[in-house]
């Protein structure tokens, strides 16, 4: 299966100066939000924040929903090393590329630590983050010690993932599962077989934790307390280390907060977006 051919909706390309093309949604008018997704199999802007970007652009935002590399309708480079610095890179020549000079990133777990990256290397460019479990927090060992890493690479390292491989991941990013439905998991599964093995063999994120007090931004950051991809204690770590951060915490949460707890995360996401 394509790019071209898989069941997400179809936005526009933009091609980086030396040659990756990412793809994006781009929806709504007003100050600029730019939506990070979380890594593993199948993951892509549109699957991952399908319940929130419609409202922020009733509310008056422009939502670039991107597809990073090596997900969604994105490039997939086989011979790329799949590090921090190369997802920031490439974040910051889409920026540049499509000419937004300052926005706010609403990040998720992979696309967390790529938001915190980017606001590290490049504080001009955000005003502001909203970050929901996000990783580079801890160490790459620290994360492959949580129950839900551990399913997530079992299951892909057995061969090809169709619906119900994908459900058995996908049942612990939710405290609640029936949160799921299939349209969500056929998504997934058509995207992760056109992913190559090297994209979670070679993934590696710093962690930032010693560098948070170098953030020049407010930060709004969400954690369910059940959450079995990243642990909890980053919120915390957030909190100790960024000089404007605040965190909410969600019982009987787990990794998605925005599609456990949809309502409440798009209030509070507005309500902070609107704040001077």
């Amino acid at each position: 299966m394509s790019a071209q051919d898989l069941p997400l909706p179809l936005g526009h390309f933009a091609t980086l100066p030396e040659g990756l093309r990412l793809h994006y949604l781009d929806e709504g008018q007003g100050p600029v939000v730019l939506w990070l997704h979380g890594s593993g199999p199948g993951a892509s802007g549109y699957s991952n924040f399908k319940g929130n970007y419609p409202l922020f652009a009733a509310a008056g935002y422009r939502n670039i929903v991107l597809d990073l590399p090596g997900f969604g309708r994105s490039d997939k480079p086989e011979d790329t090393e799949y590090c921090l610095e190369f997802f920031v890179a490439a974040l910051n020549a889409f920026l540049s590329t499509v000419g937004i000079e300052r926005c706010t990133l609403v990040g998720n777990s992979l696309g967390g630590a790529i938001a915190l990256g980017q606001a590290l290397a490049h504080p001009a460019t955000v005003e502001k983050l909203i970050l929901m479990a996000p990783g580079g927090l801890e160490e790459r060992e620290t994360y492959f010690q949580m129950e839900g890493i551990q399913r997530m690479v079992e299951v892909y390292s057995a061969g090809p993932m169709g619906v119900e491989e994908m459900r058995q991941v996908m049942t612990l990013q939710l405290f609640d599962p029936s949160l799921l439905d299939d349209t969500l998991l056929a998504e997934r599964a058509a995207v992760a077989a056109t992913q190559p093995r090297s994209l979670f063999a070679g993934m590696r994120v710093a962690n930032m934790t010693e560098r948070l007090g170098e953030l020049t931004c407010p930060v709004l950051a969400f954690w369910g307390t059940v959450d079995r991809f990243n642990p909890v204690g980053g919120a915390l770590k957030l909190l100790d280390n960024a000089p404007q951060a605040r965190c909410l915490l969600l019982n009987r949460c787990g990794h998605w907060v925005q599609v456990e707890h949809t309502e409440l995360f798009n209030r509070t996401c507005l309500d902070f977006l609107g704040e001077a």
